[in-house]
């Protein structure tokens, strides 16, 4: 079996690269010395970078002018973007293009995939329900009036949600089925409320009241919102892998120049031994988010659903992102709370992609569901 990525993905890690080689984690007021957001918008001035590299059409067919790629492509981009903490909306705008893609109507296409591959439109998705504890799907209801689809509820902590010209929103129907309302952020009975990450980036509470959509917006497909949600859980897992990568070649940098008794920490035992646990944490990540991402692209069947390897990924990604920033943390001393040095800022980012879409925890109690439902072996 072959396990390189192929030369279309390696082209796109490259193009990537080329792209966040000039961003700087410090670009915005740290978190620890602001009130609230750490700024009103998203990096623009990258974003546009990154439609210019077509690395914002990664998922779109070629029709639309795209690179018709997977999610193995896409979780490689997010990886090197989490590196320097980009501050763009890449997982949630391409993964909501690639739902309309899948799912929506040959009208909606056309009206938003060529835009949002070039960065023209900015797509969101509210995946965390209405208090952050409860199945998203739940947050919304969606009704027919007519021809019209009507939604009423709301879904907190929005990533980008002030910035961004749309918002796809799971809604549950009252025959138990949940739709994705692609609902724009300037309409009648939409409004916004002011949330802040613990990055310090800002969020959005979305207050839906009687908001009215045509149909075309609304992607009543089964099973569209499952798979995107198993590509935003995957996603998130390649933003900490990418985190946890940076985080731990930091550590390594500075144990290897900073001298206690004489001698390099690295040199110490017990200092190399946490540093090795949080590689094998970083390695067990890796293979991990790989095989749910895998998963996604090939539709490959195994002994479990997809959104079994999706939850394995995510208790990895989750419990060894923290891991991996805590001994950051331990090891620097003095430096790790120092705001003029950037560790503080990523141990904040990780704290929030720990907690996003599921802790651990949650992803544990799903897994044990799905064991209980399927006989192995």
């Amino acid at each position: 079996m072959d396990f390189r990525f192929s030369e279309e993905q390696q082209a796109a890690v490259e193009a990537a690269l080329a792209v966040f080689s000039g961003v700087a984690p410090d670009s915005v007021p740290s978190p620890s010395l602001v009130a609230g957001a750490v700024a009103d918008d998203f990096d623009r001035a990258l974003w546009e970078k990154l439609a210019g590299a077509d690395l914002l059409s990664l998922l779109l067919d070629e029709e639309f002018g795209g690179a018709g790629l997977d999610a193995i492509a896409l979780c490689l981009v997010l990886r090197e973007s989490a590196k320097v903490l980009a501050r763009v909306p890449l997982l949630e705008s391409c993964a909501a293009t690639a739902a309309v893609q899948a799912y929506g109507d040959e009208e909606l296409r056309g009206e938003i995939l060529r835009r949002a591959g070039t960065g023209e439109l900015v797509l969101t998705v509210a995946a965390h329900g209405r208090t952050g504890h409860d199945p998203a799907e739940l947050a919304v209801t969606a009704g027919r009036d007519g021809d019209l689809w009507v939604l009423d509820g709301t879904q907190t902590a929005v990533p980008w949600a002030h910035n961004a010209d749309f918002v796809l929103v799971p809604a549950r129907t009252s025959a138990d089925r949940t739709v994705l309302a692609l609902v724009p952020r300037v309409h009648e009975g939409v409004a916004l409320g002011e949330q802040t990450s613990t990055a310090g980036e800002r969020l959005g509470e979305l207050r839906l009241e009687s908001v009215r959509l045509p149909g075309r917006y609304v992607l009543d497909a089964e099973g569209g919102w499952p798979w995107l949600r198993d590509l935003l859980t995957v996603g998130t897992c390649a933003l900490a892998l990418g985190l946890g990568t940076a985080v731990l070649g930091m550590t390594s940098d500075y144990t290897g120049k900073r001298e206690q008794f004489g001698h390099p920490l690295a040199t110490f035992q017990a200092v190399a031994v946490q540093a090795a646990d949080r590689y094998i944490d970083l390695r067990a990540m890796e293979v991990t988010l790989w095989q749910a991402a895998w998963r996604i692209s090939t539709g490959a069947e195994g002994a479990l659903p997809v959104s079994g390897d999706v939850a394995v990924a995510k208790i990895w990604a989750s419990e060894g992102v923290r891991r991996v920033v805590q001994t950051a943390q331990h090891l620097h001393g003095g430096f790790g709370a120092d705001t003029d040095y950037p560790l503080h800022r990523f141990h904040a980012w990780a704290k929030y992609l720990e907690l996003s879409l599921g802790p651990a925890a949650a992803h544990e109690e799903a897994l044990g569901d799905l064991l209980a439902a399927h006989q192995l072996g």
